[in-house]
């Protein structure tokens, strides 16, 4: 019976010490922030109302990415958005960014359909742009990585609309 409970009891403790060092391991990750990858150096807000009030407070367009975490589509435009630097730049400082991985209440945000990855601008008169296109006729609002120079002149472009508003 002694051997017996010996047995237990260094069971109990071997399984007490690797959840604790699962649990140590765990907390050592990088905090998961409001960017989802999409990049670090940029400030997000973390609702659509938010990054409306926010807009119209700023005089800075918002822009909405759709996407979700499983999308291969939404990974491969994640890391091209988050490594190309002008972009990055222009979000830091230009924009009001908000990244969503869930559909808004707002219907203007998906004119042509709800797909993923889907990026919408809205100026700062709260009207969402459904002018501002990527290249595909079939998905108004999709971006492949190798449409970044697109996504970058109609980033430009959603920042001229506001100058001449003024």
């Amino acid at each position: 019976i002694m051997l017996h409970s010996t047995l237990a009891l260094s069971l109990l403790l071997i399984a007490v010490s690797s959840n604790l060092a699962m649990a140590i391991k765990k907390e050592k990750r990088a905090p998961q922030t409001l960017s989802r990858g999409w990049g670090d150096e940029i400030t997000w807000v973390q609702t659509y109302e938010e990054g409306l009030y926010q807009a119209k407070k700023s005089n800075k367009p918002l822009m909405v990415i759709h996407h979700l975490e499983d999308c291969q589509y939404c990974q491969a435009l994640k890391k091209s958005f988050a490594e190309n630097e002008e972009i990055q730049e222009m979000a830091q400082n230009n924009f009001v960014m908000l990244n969503l991985m869930h559909e808004t209440t707002d219907k203007n945000l998906s004119p042509d359909g709800q797909y993923v990855p889907r990026i919408m601008f809205i100026d700062p008169s709260l009207t969402v742009r459904a002018d501002i296109t990527g290249r595909y006729s079939n998905r108004l609002y999709t971006y492949e990585p190798q449409d970044i120079p697109i996504l970058i002149e109609n980033m430009k472009k959603a920042l001229r609309l506001i100058q001449t508003e003024l």
